[in-house]
């Protein structure tokens, strides 16, 4: 009797521990859904453009001769954060895009030319030559962000730095980074920060997040006439658009961001800038209504409410639908001809569209 006891209380402790362990593997299939679920709750796109490095016509200290140039430096950083304002993903970039003119002050830049970033420029953008830890900008950078996963933007900002000279006046003194990044990070830190007061919430489900950009000098200008006889002074003109997209695991868009960064640097006709190089430089999201398209609108509505609606319509279509809109060619670019967009949208589709796609291909 005592041996079948015995053998009745091992079998009720075993069962027990199997029913332990299902509860365990149920609990670690929650806990599993959420990792899949990656902890994302939101998703935000900064960044900071500056044309400081612009120069005018003129003779350096050497008495060298100094030809016109238009630079901007456009920052973008895309990140998303979990329920307690952590990083989780963090994608950095810096549009670097110079315009040049010659002595007559004629473009000598290929208006066509695709633009690279500092990143697609990769090993071509040549930092390593002077680079004391030999490392790119490219690599750099991702040190700079795989520092950042895990952290609040507050303790991203709370970073250790050292002026180190004007070009270099914040690079990382803390332990981890000393040895992987000698780039001056405060724009890149600002451009966070950005990312997270502007965060969208994103819905369950957001697997992958990824920046997607097109930059173009079109619409630059040499010195000239227009069809009157009018003088048309030099013109440095970098438009960047930037589309920030969080994806489910099906590749479909949970939410997109899109802005534009339409950056014009000018100058007289003696080849000196008559743009203030220390301005703040405002996006058309951020200009709002001070954009003024409104006025010539067909839809009645400005860029930035045109450019809501377009982001309303990727929700929940993978980039592969996206890029199959239906668009009508008016004037040499690609106009929306979508019923559902119509009366709604009237700007030129075709880069945020393009950069959607890059947003998707290089989603992390």
């Amino acid at each position: 009797m005592k041996k079948v006891m015995k053998v009745s209380l091992m079998l009720v402790l075993v069962l027990g521990l199997l029913a332990g362990c299902a509860g365990g593997n149920n609990n670690d299939s929650g806990s599993s859904a959420a990792e899949d679920d990656n902890g994302i709750v939101k998703m935000g796109i900064g960044q900071n453009t500056s044309i400081a490095k612009s120069k005018d016509l003129g003779v350096d200290a050497e008495g060298k001769e100094v030809l016109p140039l238009g630079q901007v430096d456009t920052v973008m950083v895309v990140a998303a954060f979990d329920k307690d304002g952590k990083v989780v993903k963090v994608t950095i970039d810096n549009a670097q895009t110079k315009v040049k003119f010659d002595k007559a002050l004629q473009l000598t830049s290929d208006k066509e030319a695709e633009n690279k970033t500092k990143v697609e420029l990769g090993d071509e953008y040549g930092m390593i030559k002077a680079s004391s830890i030999k490392k790119e900008w490219y690599q750099q950078i991702a040190e700079l962000e795989k520092w950042m996963i895990g952290k609040t933007v507050e303790e991203v900002k709370a970073m250790k730095t050292v002026n180190k000279d004007a070009s270099h006046p914040a690079v990382p003194d803390v332990a981890e980074l000393t040895s992987l990044v000698t780039v001056s990070v405060q724009d890149y830190v600002a451009a966070l920060e950005e990312a997270f007061t502007n965060a969208v919430d994103l819905k369950k489900g957001t697997e992958k997040v990824g920046l997607g950009h097109v930059v173009s000098i079109a619409k630059s200008k040499g010195l000239g006439k227009d069809a009157e006889g009018k003088e048309v002074t030099p013109l440095a003109q970098v438009d960047t658009v930037m589309v920030a997209s969080a994806f489910d695991k099906d590749g479909k868009v949970v939410d997109a961001i899109i802005d534009s960064a339409q950056t014009k640097i000018k100058f007289d006709n003696v080849g000196m800038l008559t743009s203030d190089k220390a301005a703040e430089i405002k996006t058309k999201v951020e200009l709002g209504d001070e954009y003024g398209m409104l006025k010539a609108s067909k839809v009645g509505k400005e860029w930035y409410q045109q450019v809501a609606e377009l982001q309303k319509w990727m929700v929940g279509k993978t980039a592969v639908e996206v890029k199959a809109m239906k668009v009508i060619e008016e004037d040499g670019s690609a106009v929306t001809d979508e019923a559902e967009l119509t009366s709604l949208v009237s700007v030129s589709v075709q880069d945020y569209i393009a950069s959607l796609d890059e947003a998707y291909q290089k989603a992390k």
